[in-house]
């Protein structure tokens, strides 16, 4: 994978927000069950939203820099085979490069430009 490449996180506005105050986050129920948390590329993050984000709006985009994940970061395969980055710790507001809002439009969510 290239260096310094962006990995994204989707989360629900109230799980971004214990994030912020806590500092940390185990990741979404979804995280929680598998027992690591789900990452997209820029490729992969719009399937993402639609697949299991689909209907909801009020969403946070938190982009992370997969170098700075270390050892715990994972290319594995997933959906369609593609390698998806997967991270076993917990993710920390020091490791978040930027975060904006994911709003629902007319044809689907509306990503920051440049990102998709």
């Amino acid at each position: 994978m290239t260096a310094g490449m962006l990995i994204f996180k989707i989360l629900r506005r109230s799980e971004w927000d214990a994030f912020r105050q806590a500092g940390e986050t185990p990741g979404a129920p979804v995280d929680l069950a598998d027992g690591y948390i789900h990452f997209s590329t820029a490729e992969q993050v719009a399937e993402t939203a639609a697949k299991h984000f689909g209907a909801e709006s009020d969403l946070v985009l938190v982009a992370v820099e997969a170098d700075g994940l270390g050892a715990a970061l994972k290319w594995e395969a997933s959906r369609g085979n593609a390698l998806f980055p997967h991270l076993y710790r917990p993710l920390r507001m020091a490791d978040v490069v930027w975060d904006k809002s994911l709003p629902l439009g007319a044809s689907g969510h509306i990503f920051p430009e440049g990102v998709v």
